[in-house]
């Protein structure tokens, strides 16, 4: 995949067939450590010790719909490629956490991605979650819960053409105030 945000939509999709109800996304950048982390965390129904050793054989998966799973084994290579790593923790029951660690600077690390179009992509799912985004970048932080936006929107749905255009702009605005480099030119226009 060509940017990270396409394997952390790719994540949220997995926790969306799991059942979740909830995601947090977290996106942690630091420079004196050289690290990008990012994680995925759901309330899905999780995962046995059995199925998190076979996930990242990509003719093992669970859905009905193909007969392979690329996708946490291409995230697997993606961070061993920038001296990184993957870890997957999981209960059956209690949902699972996905991290993968890359190092930042690393000329084949993938660029983060527009973020924001990824995470309005989840609100247009056909199954209703609520997700918690955070982005750091050397100790500052952006932040946004849907669950506390939908109290404020009380009845309009998020997926309203105005609240979604807010939305949108708030995130765009977010990454651009934590001065993310890597959220493309033509998503802060």
């Amino acid at each position: 995949m060509t940017e990270l945000s396409l394997h952390i939509l790719d994540l949220v999709r997995n926790a969306l067939e799991a059942g979740a109800s909830r995601v947090e996304i977290v996106v942690d950048e630091d420079a004196a450590t050289d690290t990008l982390r990012l994680e995925v965390k759901d309330n899905g129904r999780g995962m046995s010790q059995e199925e998190i050793d076979r996930v990242l054989d990509p003719f093992y998966t669970t859905r009905k719909t193909r007969h392979v799973g690329l996708g946490l084994p291409l995230l697997q290579e993606a961070c061993q490629r920038c001296e990184g790593e993957l870890s997957i923790r999981s209960r059956p029951g209690r949902g699972t956490t996905v991290q993968a660690l890359f190092k930042r600077s690393h000329i084949d690390r993938a660029p983060l991605g527009d973020m924001p179009s990824v995470l309005l992509t989840i609100l247009f799912s056909e199954k209703p979650v609520d997700w918690l985004y955070v982005h750091r970048i050397d100790g500052r932080e952006f932040r946004l819960d849907t669950a506390e936006v939908r109290k404020e929107t009380a009845e309009v749905p998020l997926t309203h053409p105005r609240v979604r255009q807010w939305l949108l702009e708030y995130l765009r605005k977010g990454e651009q105030d934590l001065g993310s480099t890597d959220i493309p030119l033509r998503a802060i226009a």
